[in-house]
């Protein structure tokens, strides 16, 4: 009797379908076919350890599972539950009239518990693409697309509970998803009744409010945030650069429903879906080392080629410290994502697009010796100040909308500890310039104005002739290229948001000008 069952295979953070088909017939034998890697092709033994621990026998005839189509690669151990439904199913141990409506994943345990698996939240997405039934996945994994409608999840911990489902013989409610969250969020609620859960964790984002002084360099960061522009933050030891990007991450207006969904995905794929279950509702900050390697930081791998930490930041925030310290090829694999947002991971046998929407926030010190331009610390000759910073090629800083140049603050500024902005009230005008611009950009189909194209460009960021005239000037005198007038021009549109300034004026363009200082000549 032959058996299907529906699976899926996560390409990108998109999934695909897969059938398992298993037949029994005369021989003997359990033979495996479909592309399956070595991970697959382990779930044999564990899927039968597993059966017979549960009290399920093994048939002694010959086994037939196929994983369709037999053209893609399988990879992964989520098929352990596909594959063990099958053949009890086949066999005719248990009737599962149920088993051709729901789309199934998870791996086993030997005692026939089902462990967690990556990409939830896409396989959920098939499952109610496919007009499925429902979706039978282990419980952890459940949790990350209990939000997601029009299809029911069932959150599982055991193969026992997998065929409850497909039985139909019950109710199983109690295994919905949606319900167990319920049921947990009320253990969070009566922590008495649950000693085991443990009180929430503090974010550990900085307040605005706990830097003193820096009011530019506040100023251009909140202008970052309002439209998503890259920012460099360069100065010297103790300015107050990683506090000051480690505070923007307080600032950032919360995600639309597509963001988050996008968001959500994306880690969902990498196995670093939301704990607490639903989707993202935070904006992701990555902070990796500059020393991260290339395949670190777009994505790779050998045998499932995974989300880098520019993939993982999208819709947040990157930030790179120490920047010129980088190598230089780990600088330059940011200009094609910066530029496209996206990231595309070419093998040999598969090609993988990831999305990459990020805000990069790069600190940097002026030198060598990080003291250039506070009076006579500076130990480096002008040739060592240049060969430094020009580790920064002109297509990476064409990329970089603000420049800001911090110095330490005056430490009897620290004594007084005057009351500065909180975050609470930056993040206000942030999400109201944010508003503006959700209900300008809407219908193109993005949301902030750092992602306007040159065609977006000349639709809503129309100049009136003294805005040309001054901006004619300063390409001149700055030699700026195409590209650098274009991020002027949205830079200004967005300072003009923030504004609630419904045309860009000259004030606008000129203080987006002026975070562009290190297209000067001359500036050592």
């Amino acid at each position: 009797m032959m058996i299907n069952i529906h699976g899926a295979k996560c390409i990108g953070i998109d999934a695909v379908p897969v059938t398992v088909e298993i037949d029994i017939a005369s021989g003997l034998g359990i033979h495996l076919v479909g592309l399956a890697d070595a991970a697959v092709k382990e779930s044999l033994l564990r899927t039968i350890t597993a059966l017979q621990s549960m009290g399920f026998r093994i048939p002694g005839k010959k086994i037939v599972i196929n994983l369709a189509p037999a053209d893609m690669h399988k990879k992964g151990s989520g098929y352990d539950v596909p594959i063990a439904v099958g053949i009890i199913a086949s066999s005719g141990q248990r009737d599962l009239p149920l088993v051709g409506d729901f789309l199934m994943m998870g791996e086993l345990g030997l005692d026939g518990t089902v462990r967690d698996v990556p990409g939830a939240l896409p396989i959920v997405e098939l499952a109610s693409r496919e007009g499925l039934k429902g979706c039978i996945l282990p419980a952890s994994s459940a949790m990350e697309a209990v939000e997601y409608e029009g299809v029911d999840v069932y959150a599982v911990d055991t193969l026992d509970d997998v065929l409850r489902v497909l039985s139909g013989e019950e109710m199983c409610d109690d295994l919905l998803a949606r319900n167990r969250r319920r049921t947990a969020a009320h253990d969070a609620e009566h922590p008495a009744d649950n000693p085991g859960l443990s009180g929430a964790v503090g974010t550990g984002v900085m307040d605005f409010a706990e830097i003193i002084g820096q009011e530019g360099a506040k100023r251009g960061v909140e202008i970052a945030a309002a439209g998503g522009h890259n920012v460099m933050l360069i100065g010297p030891p103790g300015s107050g650069k990683s506090s000051l990007a480690k505070a923007m991450a307080g600032i950032l207006p919360p995600m639309t429903l597509e963001e988050s969904l996008q968001t959500s995905k994306i880690y969902s794929v990498a196995g670093k879906g939301n704990p607490g279950g639903g989707l993202m509702k935070v904006r992701p900050f990555r902070a990796p080392h500059y020393s991260a390697s290339v395949a670190a930081l777009i994505g790779g791998g050998t045998d499932t080629i995974l989300p880098g930490e520019i993939s993982l930041a999208h819709n947040g925030v990157l930030m790179i410290d120490e920047f010129c310290e980088a190598p230089k090829k780990i600088l330059e694999v940011l200009r094609a994502p910066m530029e496209d947002r996206k990231v595309t991971i070419s093998r040999l046998k598969s090609k993988v697009e990831y999305p990459a929407d990020f805000m990069l926030v790069a600190a940097t010190n002026p030198c060598p010796c990080g003291f250039y331009g506070e009076g006579d610390r500076c130990t480096c000759t002008p040739s060592r100040r240049l060969a430094y910073l020009s580790r920064l090629s002109g297509p990476i800083m064409d990329r970089i909308d603000i420049q800001l140049w911090m110095h330490p603050v005056d430490p009897r500024k620290l004594m007084l500890r005057r009351t500065a902005e909180t975050s609470a009230e930056v993040a206000a005008r942030v999400v109201r310039a944010r508003e503006i611009q959700k209900d300008r950009l809407s219908a193109d189909g993005i949301f902030c104005n750092a992602a306007m194209t040159s065609r977006l460009i000349e639709k809503h960021c129309q100049l009136s002739g003294e805005c040309r005239i001054l901006l004619e000037k300063i390409m001149d005198s700055m030699g700026l290229s195409a590209r650098a007038c274009s991020r002027i021009i949205r830079l200004a549109r967005t300072i003009a948001d923030l504004a609630a300034d419904s045309d860009i004026l000259p004030e606008h363009i000129s203080e987006a000008a002026s975070y562009r200082f290190l297209d000067r000549q001359n500036i050592f």
